[in-house]
């Protein structure tokens, strides 16, 4: 009986590990799977660097490229060092799982050498059998004596096979993970080695902003000259949004006179809010609204082929030049040469325009909620259209004279309100 509450023991113990190695499993496979998005990032970083040179008009565009590269290169890096220990809790629960495996496989063979020597003979074995069935007092515990010899001879031939199988499976596991430990190892040592060439790069680089920096004056003009051009963008879309509204208001004061000219009992078209200066919608731009807004965080990047943030919404310091200071009334995103805008949701192109600074935009409209596409070189589309998600609507223009700079400049507004573009596109 101690032996068999033993051997239960064991092997609750073999599952409780099992089941914290097939966790760990989980876990590794999840790390991994941030650190390939991460180095995903790298790789379309190194890509956008490697196509925009490091000359005096756009060396703050580089430098913010270059910031990115070593953030994302450490979280890597990071990820790498989790994966590693991960690893390691799972070698040190097969190991433990090896040394059960190990006893039980002790304790089966020395069973197996005490039932041998109580088997000298085949009538010894026999009357010893017999002995323990005749003594049985009743045929119910005849029957079940006779089940229990029978199921206890079947389980020592099997035990030590199956016990053995186990073992050489955990051997294998264990092999299996040590050799990724290793391969982790190896990736971890490159990634420091990577780390460490972007931090030269980045050395370098600050050469470029001490320039920068002696150029101050310049670099203030030609910042404020931006943010004349992207005061004058917002304003011309804040106009466009306000006309809008006055248009819905009269097409909503016409359907509702013209409804109560033809019957009293009919009812006018549905809006989502009476509040007065907002948009007044239809029933189908209400739930194209609320479609909109329930897929935030699920919308698609505005922009085909590799891509990275450079610029943020909202204002911003500049982490190396004390006197750069940002205000995005939206996000800047470059790209590649030849890359296309593409819209994030289904709706209705309403506006085109050319501004100064960010050449042709497109406003499409969905519902309350707007989204607009700027400094494209070739539009594909013209008011009134009805697009579809993922539709290409124009080429990024490309600034020859900039290293081939490519930035689509991306804006969501509600209503008359800007709004955060990142919360609601999706990540890679």
């Amino acid at each position: 009986m101690k032996t068999f509450f033993s051997i239960i023991f064991l092997y609750s113990t073999i599952i409780n590990i099992t089941a914290q190695s097939k966790i760990d499993l989980l876990s590794v496979q999840e790390l991994e799977h941030q650190r390939l998005e991460a180095a995903k990032e790298i790789e379309l970083t190194s890509q956008l660097l490697n196509e925009t040179s490091a000359d005096a008009r756009n060396s703050l565009n580089r430098l913010n490229l270059l910031t990115q590269q070593l953030i994302a290169r450490t979280k890597v890096i990071t990820l790498l060092g989790q994966e590693i220990a991960s690893i390691d809790r799972k070698i040190d629960a097969m190991t433990k799982e090896i040394e059960i495996l190990d006893k039980d496989l002790i304790t089966t063979k020395e069973n197996y050498a005490k039932s041998m020597a109580n088997q000298q003979s085949e009538y010894r074995t026999a009357q010893h059998k017999m002995i323990i069935i005749l003594s049985a007092e009743n045929f119910t515990q005849t029957y079940r004596r006779m089940r229990y010899l029978r199921e206890y001879s079947d389980w020592q031939k099997t035990e030590a096979v199956r016990i053995l199988k186990k073992q050489d499976e955990v051997t294998r596991r264990k092999t299996e993970l040590e050799t990724s430990r290793k391969s982790k190892q190896t990736l971890l040592t490159e990634r420091e080695d990577e780390n460490r060439k972007l931090l030269s790069e980045e050395q370098d680089q600050k050469t470029t902003v001490n320039e920068l920096n002696k150029r101050k004056k310049t670099l203030q003009q030609q910042l404020q000259q931006k943010i004349r051009e992207s005061d004058a963008l917002n304003r011309q879309i804040d106009a466009l949004i306000t006309d809008d509204i006055h248009i819905s208001e009269k097409n909503s004061s016409t359907s509702a006179s013209t409804a109560t000219n033809k019957s009293k009992s009919t009812s006018t078209p549905a809006t989502a809010s009476s509040t007065k200066g907002n948009y007044i919608m239809t029933e189908a731009e209400l739930n194209l609204s609320k479609d909109f807004a329930s897929n935030k965080g699920r919308l698609p990047y505005p922009i085909t082929g590799n891509r990275r943030i450079v610029s943020h919404f909202g204002n911003h310091q500049h982490q190396q030049l004390s006197h750069v200071r940002t205000n995005n009334n939206g996000i800047d995103i470059q790209t590649t040469v030849g890359a296309e805008a593409r819209v994030i949701f289904k709706g209705v192109v309403t506006r085109i325009f050319l501004m100064p600074g960010f050449n042709s935009s497109v406003i499409v409209r969905h519902g309350n909620y707007l989204t607009v596409y700027s400094n494209l070189m070739q539009v594909y589309v013209r008011a009134g259209d009805a697009v579809l998600t993922n539709q290409a609507i124009g080429k990024i223009y490309t600034d020859a004279a900039n290293s081939n700079e490519t930035i689509l400049h991306f804006q969501i507004w509600k209503e008359r309100t800007k709004l955060d573009p990142e919360p609601w596109i999706k990540s890679y």
